[in-house]
């Protein structure tokens, strides 16, 4: 077998368990996801990291999985739109994102929430400013941006008010 077509076992943990998979080392991360990995959370949209609609959280940092070899998972931590939710329980920004509108094809919203999330991470209250750059690299062709907008602001209340 020539040298180019061997894959490679790919160690990382996924979602905060252990996962190996293999892999060629320059298919995308995000093929590996939804089609090996059967997380199909994590979309497609423009395949060039232009929308952010397959964004992930790699080591802490937001990345567009379109652009990322499945090669530079090794020993990453990796969190998809599966790894947000605790069992059942919708985490607080998805579920604002239900309760103001914030979700409607669906498309952009897995990537939109954990940009949210990331910015949380970084900005624990974020001003209109921080949540308008925390999201902007992801576009939305269904809500015109405000009812995302304010599922962020909503999301940040409710953790300030402990409701």
């Amino acid at each position: 077998m020539p040298e180019r077509a061997r894959k490679i076992r790919v160690s990382c943990v996924l979602n905060g368990s252990a996962s190996s998979f293999e892999a060629h080392p320059m298919a995308r991360l995000l093929d590996v996801l939804r089609e090996d990995l059967k997380l199909t959370g994590t979309k497609e949209g423009c395949g060039e990291g232009e929308c952010g609609a397959c964004s992930i959280e790699m080591d802490g940092v937001l990345v567009n999985s379109c652009l990322v070899p499945a090669l530079q998972a090794q020993g990453a931590k990796i969190r998809t739109i599966e790894g947000v939710a605790i069992g059942e329980s919708l985490h607080a920004v998805q579920q604002a994102f239900i309760a103001h509108g914030g979700a409607q094809c669906g498309i952009c919203t897995p990537g939109m929430i954990l940009a949210a999330l990331n910015l949380l991470a970084r900005h624990p209250e974020p001003d209109d400013a921080q949540i308008r750059e925390g999201l902007s690299g992801n576009l939305c062709r269904c809500t015109g941006y405000m009812k995302i907008f304010e599922s962020v602001v909503a999301a940040v209340r409710r953790a300030e008010t402990g409701a």
